[in-house]
């Protein structure tokens, strides 16, 4: 469920920034300009969910071989399909419009690696567990919402001249509110192997499972209090969750870079001297005027995934494994027996 209300979010903000590019050059007549957008966004969704069904449904794909085809030449169909649209796109190239056609190319292009790739990120973030996907999501809206508060109240110094509304006075506040805010929110998610566990495909009962033994980053521990915090709060140790640490980093990015998001998205709808990229929303425009932090954000939590969380992945791998051939797997068991005997950690008497 998850998984398709990001993709119907992507969908209708890549259909709101390609609708600014058709009213603004519509009266060119450019030929195939909407036909073309939407088929380079089939190919490249159809990219890269193949990519997430490869690596998250081996074993299911493996049990299918109509899908095996599919999975073995998937990027080269992909890069045929890409192709086929390439080749429709130099066809229908006009005399005289050769620039603006160029133009419209290239802005479709950016808003698929803006909405499409980024959206793929969040569901990439899902996968790593449910927390990943709502501590982040969250933290940018509690920001949205305290920033504004803020803002209201106590607003006076401008902050950035694209959003003139905008505070330091709010900027703050919402910066401290975001960050205790994922500090409680996570504490209450860390408890639950739902929100904790990753999310895996299990072949077997043909579902989703997020049944785990959690890992040391939602085990509570003891810490303790650095000596200038003993006075204050009368504390020389504290219990939490190490999780709670990194949603530290993650409410201070939602709150101090993740509004340049919306900074951007400003910037864009002043450059094209519109006031919401849609109407979809009464009273707050189109649904990328409510999301252009949040695409920010999720690059920035798989990134962070990636370079401080993420380690080798022993069921991934696994999976892999039972995906080749017998020949292949046997030579796989040898080479990794052989490295164990040299290391001590088998007799070489061992047989199995």
């Amino acid at each position: 469920a998850a998984m398709l209300l990001v993709l119907s979010i992507q969908v209708k903000c890549y259909h709101e920034i390609i609708t600014i590019g058709y009213r603004v050059y519509h009266s060119y007549d450019l030929p195939w300009f909407r036909s073309l957008s939407w088929y380079f966004l089939l190919c490249v969704n159809y990219f890269f969910y193949g990519e997430t069904v490869a690596d998250y449904f081996a074993t299911f794909v493996q049990r299918r071989e109509q899908l095996q085809f599919l999975i073995r030449y998937h990027r080269f169909i992909s890069f045929a399909l890409y192709l086929t649209g390439f080749c429709m796109f130099v066809l229908s190239l006009v005399k005289k419009h050769y620039r603006l056609q160029f133009y419209m190319f290239a802005w479709t292009h950016v808003t698929l690696l803006i909405t499409v790739t980024q959206s793929h990120l969040v569901i990439q973030n899902l996968f790593e567990g449910m927390i990943w996907f709502l501590v982040p999501i969250s933290s940018v809206i509690c920001n949205d919402i305290t920033a504004y508060i803020f803002g209201f109240f106590f607003g006076r110094t401008p902050l950035i001249k694209l959003s003139p509304k905008k505070t330091w006075e709010g900027f703050i506040g919402g910066f401290f509110s975001t960050v205790v805010f994922g500090f409680i929110f996570s504490y209450f998610l860390a408890q639950h192997q739902y929100f904790v566990c990753p999310v895996e495909y299990n072949s077997e009962t043909n579902r989703f499972v997020t049944e785990c033994e959690p890992s040391e980053l939602f085990q509570m521990k003891k810490y303790s209090v650095p000596p200038l915090l003993q006075a204050v709060l009368g504390w020389e140790t504290v219990n939490m969750y190490p999780f709670q640490m990194h949603s530290f980093a993650l409410s201070t990015f939602a709150s101090l870079i993740g509004p340049f998001g919306g900074f951007f998205a400003s910037g864009f709808k002043r450059a094209f001297k519109i006031k919401d990229f849609a109407d979809t929303i009464p009273g707050h425009g189109g649904i990328m005027d409510r999301f252009d932090c949040q695409y920010l954000m999720a690059t920035f939590v798989h990134v962070y995934i990636t370079s401080f969380i993420r380690g080798p992945n022993p069921s991934k791998l696994l999976k892999q494994l039972l995906i080749l051939q017998p020949e292949q797997q046997l030579s796989v068991y040898k080479t990794l027996k052989s490295h164990l005997v040299e290391k001590g950690i088998l007799q070489p008497s061992l047989r199995g």
